[in-house]
């Protein structure tokens, strides 16, 4: 495959930029607080348990590549065993401030303990176990063979809504889990969320996928359609998903091995070239939309920084598995806009949203809450091939 100089320099260098922006992430109270635009941490905001995971599992990996962050995944494995966890009900609350449970943010409770148990952290795989424990007894559905989305605190009521971005990140978590406990259960049981999700529903809607169902997983077309701009659940098809989706796909086969279906790269490959032929540069500015309708029609035209990343990283993972220069064109290109674009070299990390004209905006995020998106996208060209990113850092032995 390609030599390091086929990455940009200032990719190679940018993981441990990100990481500099992020040194005072660390909330007084517990857990990582949300960052405003320069990185300080914005206190008067509740603890938000993604925002934990996430950076709970950036510094795990970061620990990896010889940064000193053993400091900051023990005080995000502590958050997650004290501060964000209902000891009464079990599971993990939304924030310190919602008390509802989420499937998305369980996802990260999976993901971030599956990386700090990869590098060594203490209680790291109790806080792993108990995890995918709670996952496993409250949100599986053996039926579908996916993930419920939203609880009460007590376990008692439902809401009658599933999404396909909590199953995305529960994916994610799955692969992470199957790589650091060797259980290959949990790669397929993300088999069986791909195989709905990408294989059925998103291949027969022209690899546009539908984000919304309700409990019987039929699809919702208009939700949210008076909130298009929506942070997790936005009106229509999400282009930054479609890019996820494809490189989860591949490294679900990775995953796999000689037991992965024969549909998991060219699904990668449909849903790539779907995002980018709708998503980028239809206004004539580089640039991607944040979502389409299912037609492909732009809705929300504002740009964020999570959308180039993972295309970026999606780019990069279908070359290293197909060795298709044009994948590495794409990756280059994004790349060169991101750095053009993105890039905040003035207040550090990446600008988190622009709008149609590519200049900083405020409308859908404010600040830069975390680093995850956009440290995975720069830290993904120095890895080897890999079913996660635990995986390719802590391979097991």
């Amino acid at each position: 495959m390609d030599s390091p100089s086929s990455v940009p320099a200032w990719v190679r260098a940018e993981p441990a930029r990100l990481l500099g922006f992020a040194a005072r992430a660390a909330h007084p109270g517990g857990g990582f607080a949300w960052l405003d635009d320069a990185g300080r941490p914005v206190l008067d905001r509740p603890v938000e348990t993604w925002i934990t995971c996430r950076m709970t599992h950036v510094f795990a990996l970061a620990s990896r590549q010889g940064a000193a962050a053993g400091e900051q995944v023990a005080h995000g494995v502590a958050a997650l065993k004290g501060l964000l966890r209902d000891a009464q009900h079990g599971g993990w609350y939304a924030s310190t401030t919602l008390s509802e449970k989420r499937a998305y943010e369980h996802a990260f409770v999976v993901l971030a303990a599956a990386s700090a148990a990869a590098a060594g952290a203490e209680g790291a795989e109790s806080l792993l176990a108990e995890a995918l424990d709670v996952v496993e007894r409250r949100f599986w559905e053996p039926g579908p063979g996916r993930v419920a989305d939203v609880w009460d605190r007590g376990w008692t009521r439902l809401e009658d809504y599933r999404g396909a971005n909590a199953n995305m990140h529960t994916v994610e978590a799955f692969l992470a889990a199957a790589d650091v406990t060797g259980d290959r259960r949990w790669a397929t049981r993300a088999l069986s969320i791909v195989d709905h999700l990408v294989h059925g529903e998103a291949r027969a809607h022209g690899w546009l996928l539908p984000e919304h169902y309700d409990a019987g997983w039929h699809v919702r077309p208009e939700y949210n359609r008076d909130e298009p701009a929506h942070p997790f659940r936005p009106f229509g098809a999400t282009i930054g998903h479609l890019f996820e989706w494809a490189r989860l796909a591949v490294h679900l086969k990775r995953a796999l091995g000689a037991e992965a279906p024969g549909w998991l790269v060219p699904d990668a490959a449909a849903l790539f070239a779907t995002a980018a032929r709708d998503g980028w540069a239809v206004d004539g500015k580089p640039g991607f939309v944040y979502t389409t309708d299912f037609a492909g029609v732009p809705v929300v035209r504002t740009r964020l920084h999570w959308v180039v990343a993972e295309a970026i990283a999606a780019a990069w993972t279908l070359h290293q598995e197909t060795g298709d220069p044009a994948y590495l064109a794409r990756f280059e290109e994004w790349c060169a806009h991101a750095e053009t674009c993105f890039v905040d070299r003035e207040l550090g990390s990446w600008h988190h949203e622009l709008d149609p004209e590519n200049r900083p905006a405020k409308t859908v995020w404010a600040g830069k809450p975390d680093i995850y998106h956009a440290y995975q996208a720069t830290l993904l060209p120095s890895l080897p091939p890999a079913a996660s990113f635990a995986g390719a850092l802590f391979p097991r032995r």
